[in-house]
C-alpha cells in the first residue's frame, strides 16, 4: 500500500509538485517484451504481471512519485475479443493496480521513502478500437453511450482503491463529458488530461471549451494534457490553469509521430528536461511523460522539480 490514502493525493497535489512516471510500453519493449496486439501493455496483466510490476518499479527508482497502472487499453469489451469474461476482466482491471501497489513496496524495500500514489489509467474509448482514433474523436457517439461505456471499468478500478484515476489522452470534449459523469459519487479524485493538438483537442474544439467542463467539478483535482507534442504543452497549460483554477498535469510524449497503421514511431525526440520549468511556471504541478520518454528522462524531471 502507499502511505497516503485516496482523499489525501488532492491536499498533497495543492501544496506542491509532483512528478509522473514515463511511458509504460516503452518501458516494457526495452525490456523484451512484444507489444504489437490490441491490447498493448493490458496483455502483460494476464500473460506476464511480474514484467508490469518491474516497469512501475524503474520508474519509482528513477523518481517518480506517481504510476500510472497499465489499464489504459483494458476494456471488458477488448477483453472480450480475446475470450476473457467479465469476472476475470474486472480482476485484471484490480491487478493493474495491485501491481502498481507491489512496485511502490519494493521501492520502499529499496530504500525510496518519499511518499508514492497510484493513478488508475482510464483510456478513451478509441484505445479499445486499436485503430489510432484516440488521436481523433468524433466517434459518432453520444455522451450517453460513451458514459455507458467508460463507467464499468471506472468502477471496477475505483474499486481497487487507487489514490487517482488518470483519465488520460482524451481527444474529444464530449468524451470528457462522459468521463466527468462516469466519476461522480465514486469518491476518488481524477485528473482529466486531453491530448491536444495546438490551442485545441484532437477532435477539434477550442481547449477553452474543453477545460471548462472541468472546472467546477469537485471529483476532478487536476486536468491538462498528455500524449501530445511538447511545443503544445505550455499553451495548454496556461489555459486549463486560467480557465479552471486547478492543478495542471502534463506528460507528453518524446515529440516523436505515432504512424497508427504502421504501428511505428517516426521522427526525432524533442522532449527535454529544461522545458519543465516553463511548464511549472505556466501552472503545471504533476509532470511527467508519456511514450517513449523512459526513466532517464523522468529522473531528470525529478531532480528539477525537487
Amino acid at each position: 500500500m502507499t502511505s497516503d490514502s485516496s482523499p489525501r493525493f488532492a491536499g498533497v497535489l495543492a501544496r506542491g509538485n509532483l512528478v509522473l512516471d514515463g511511458g509504460l510500453s516503452n518501458q516494457l519493449e526495452s525490456a523484451g517484451y512484444d507489444l504489437s496486439d490490441e491490447l498493448w501493455s493490458a496483455r502483460l496483466l494476464a500473460e506476464q504481471p511480474a514484467a508490469v510490476t518491474e516497469a512501475h518499479l524503474a520508474y519509482f527508482l528513477a523518481g517518480a512519485d506517481v504510476a500510472i497502472t497499465a489499464s489504459y487499453q483494458a476494456t471488458f469489451e477488448g477483453f472480450a475479443k480475446r475470450g476473457i469474461g467479465r469476472d476475470e476482466g474486472a480482476r485484471l482491471l484490480a491487478l493493474s493496480v495491485d501491481l502498481a501497489r507491489e512496485a511502490a513496496r519494493q521501492a520502499r524495500h529499496a530504500g525510496v521513502e518519499r511518499p508514492l500514489w497510484v493513478a488508475a489509467s482510464v483510456g478513451p474509448y478509441g484505445a479499445m478500437l486499436a485503430d489510432g482514433s484516440e488521436y481523433r474523436g468524433r466517434y459518432g457517439m453520444t455522451v450517453d453511450e460513451l458514459e455507458r461505456f467508460h463507467r464499468p471499468r471506472i468502477e471496477a478500478l475505483a474499486a481497487a482503491a487507487p489514490d487517482v484515476l488518470a483519465l488520460e489522452t482524451v481527444p474529444d470534449a464530449d468524451e470528457a463529458a462522459a468521463l466527468i459523469r462516469a466519476v461522480h459519487g465514486l469518491e476518488v479524485p481524477a485528473w482529466l488530461s486531453y491530448t491536444v493538438d495546438g490551442r485545441r483537442t484532437r477532435a477539434g474544439q477550442p481547449l477553452e471549451h474543453a477545460f471548462a467542463l472541468a472546472a467546477g467539478v469537485d471529483e476532478v483535482v487536476a486536468v491538462g494534457v498528455n500524449c501530445c507534442a511538447p511545443r503544445d504543452v505550455e499553451p495548454a497549460v496556461r489555459i486549463a490553469a486560467r480557465v479552471t483554477g486547478k492543478p495542471v498535469v502534463v506528460y507528453p510524449n518524446s515529440g516523436e509521430a505515432w504512424d497508427a497503421k504502421a504501428r511505428t514511431w517516426t521522427g526525432g525526440m524533442t522532449f527535454g528536461a529544461g522545458q519543465v520549468e516553463t511548464w511549472r511556471e505556466a501552472g503545471a504541478r504533476l509532470i511527467g511523460g508519456c511514450c517513449r520518454v523512459g526513466p532517464e528522462a523522468i529522473a531528470l524531471i525529478a531532480s528539477d522539480v525537487r
